[in-house]
Parts: C-alpha cells; structure tokens; sequence
C-alpha cells in the first residue's frame, strides 16, 4: 500500500474481540485487514442498495408515466381481491 492514512476507531469490547479472534485464527494477518474487508464489503452493499434505488425509482416512473389504473379506489381493489379469495376457497 503505497498511500496509507491512519485512522482511530472506537469499537465495542465484543467487536474489537472478534477482530482479535480472527487476526489470532489466522484467517487476517491483521486487525487492519479486518477493517478493510469489512469496508470493501460496506461499500458494496452502499453501492447495491443505490442500484436498487434507483430501480425502484425508474419502476415508479414508469407505473406513473403509464397512466390510470384499471381500480379506481383501495376499496375497489379489496372487492375483488375478496371475490377472487371467496372463488378460489369454494
């Protein structure tokens, strides 16, 4: 690592213990190692929780942008939401 830049955490006892478990496993050659995963690991899941964001957003445009429903009102749907419960249950 050619650029390095230090930073203090503060983590709880059971967090930092679980760090000094694997480092003393061998499963990381450091705590430090252990803080980078985890961080590669966040950033990844920041960068998936932003796709699925922005395709729920592009889904909603394009349920608005494809106009009026075919229910006109909650109430409606429930009506026939029970009709087909009350046929499929006969």
């Amino acid at each position: 690592m050619a650029d390095v830049k230090k930073l203090s955490v503060a983590l709880t006892p059971e967090m930092a213990d679980e760090i000094h478990n694997a480092v003393n496993s061998g499963e990381y050659a450091s705590s430090s190692e252990v803080i980078r995963e985890a961080l590669r690991d966040w950033r990844r899941k920041r960068t998936l929780r932003e796709q699925e964001i922005e395709e729920l957003r592009a889904l909603w445009r394009e349920g608005i942008e494809s106009g009026r429903g075919q229910y006109g009102s909650i109430n409606e749907i429930k009506r026939v939401a029970r009709k087909r419960m009350a046929e499929n249950n006969q």
